[in-house]
């Protein structure tokens, strides 16, 4: 039986002394010490405490490394001056087992909070890095050329650059909470992932005190136009926009759809927020094709454009399930945990038409005001048929922008 989350820490290795063997995770646990450290090292396999390794995908890119005698296996990460650039949490939903299952909370701060189990020998990785960075973007260059934003020296330069604070998250999954979102139980779940995986972790199935999996997927990033410690702060107006990838459109600017305008367009809304004295985010997702992949969506693509009659809304959604077998594999259940990572208990300003994305939200207790449409000016016209399909198909429900004077008056702050 795992040891009481209240347990004194020098009890709280599972089965040897002196630091020696695996710590326990108390998901949900009041504290990092009392929760203990994710170990997902390759080095000492007495000490994984976790099932699969850090990196997510890029896991195999390490293995290839390795192999190739680029890379030392046992390589510990130097987190000398790596500390985050600013400070996010720690929050009431960290402490919550149901608001946050898919990432660590504390996964930014594992040479502070774990320093004593790195000294004793512990490889311990961090899963988050918090940086500043610029965003510089011809759509808000144009956006300052065209007079719609205006540069103030602190959220956007007269170049045109965007002055955010980002950080990247890899993915962590505490499975019963995982389980739980999707409404099966959790030995389902691991059998599944353990056979969908072609056995590539057999600790799912033999493993079962080993409730958390590093999976071989993409991550996030999110974008922070603005004080970060504001985004857990209901009083201060939050523009926010979660976004899936799409890098046909993101990077290269297909015009098969609206993803790089609508996240284009969120960014604007996000600068003009943080200029009105509130707070901006943008969470993006690696979630390529829905979540189906770019080989699929771009067969996708074939089989709309070729058939008969043309690409037309009505066959959207028709062509992608013969493909893939599904419309969507997003399945927004774990998208709000980031937004509770971040201390997030209000958005006011929504920067999307997604009903799946709003559900999730709403439901996993975070309040929303306005959802905000992507203006009708920005629709590419090859894209104006998966506008049209999501339509029909109750995709989105339009959401009402509010009045810009209002949101001046506003100031962004008491709302």
């Amino acid at each position: 039986m795992p040891t009481e989350v209240s347990a004194p820490r020098h009890i709280r290795l599972t089965s040897h002394a002196s630091l020696h063997g695996s710590l326990p995770v108390h998901w949900g646990a009041a504290t990092p010490v009392e929760r203990g450290p994710i170990v997902g090292t390759t080095t000492n396999r007495s000490h994984r405490n976790v099932i699969g390794t850090h990196s997510g995908s890029y896991s195999v890119y390490r293995a290839l490394a390795v192999a190739a005698g680029a890379l030392k296996r046992e390589h510990k990460a130097d987190l000398t001056n790596t500390a985050p650039t600013d400070r996010i949490g720690p929050y009431p939903q960290w402490t919550d087992p149901g608001k946050i299952v898919s990432l660590d909370p504390w996964g930014a701060t594992v040479a502070e909070v774990f320093a004593t189990e790195l000294a004793a020998g512990y490889d311990i990785r961090p899963t988050i890095a918090v940086t500043k960075a610029h965003v510089i973007l011809p759509e808000v260059i144009e956006a300052l050329q065209k007079g719609r934003l205006k540069p103030d020296g602190k959220f956007l330069t007269e170049g045109g650059a965007a002055m955010v604070t980002k950080a990247a998250i890899e993915p962590v999954w505490y499975l019963p909470g995982v389980a739980q979102r999707f409404g099966c139980t959790e030995a389902d779940l691991r059998r599944v992932l353990f056979e969908e995986t072609g056995g590539m972790y057999p600790e799912l199935v033999t493993r079962s005190d080993l409730e958390i999996f590093l999976p071989p997927i993409g991550g996030q990033t999110i974008y922070i136009f603005g004080e970060p410690r504001d985004l857990a702060n209901p009083e201060v107006e939050l523009t926010a926009r979660v976004h899936d990838e799409c890098n046909g459109s993101d990077v290269f600017g297909s015009d098969i759809c609206t993803c790089r305008p609508y996240l284009t367009h969120a960014i604007e809304e996000c600068i003009q927020g943080a200029q009105r004295g509130g707070v901006g985010l943008v969470a993006y997702s690696r979630k390529e094709g829905r979540a189906l992949g770019e080989v699929t969506k771009f067969l996708v693509y074939n089989a709309r454009k070729r058939q008969v009659g043309g690409d037309t809304a009505d066959q959207y959604f028709a062509r992608t399930e013969c493909v893939a077998g599904v419309q969507d594999m997003r399945f927004q259940e774990l998208m709000p945990d980031v937004l509770h990572w971040l201390g997030v208990k209000k958005i006011h300003r929504l920067v999307s038409m997604s009903n799946m994305k709003y559900d999730a939200i709403t439901k996993s207790g975070i309040e929303v005001g306005v959802r905000v449409n992507i203006p009708d000016e920005l629709i590419p016209a090859d894209a104006q048929v998966e506008m049209d399909a999501k339509k029909a198909a109750g995709y989105f429900t339009p959401g009402v922008v509010p009045d810009a004077d209002e949101l001046k008056k506003s100031k962004g702050r008491k709302l």
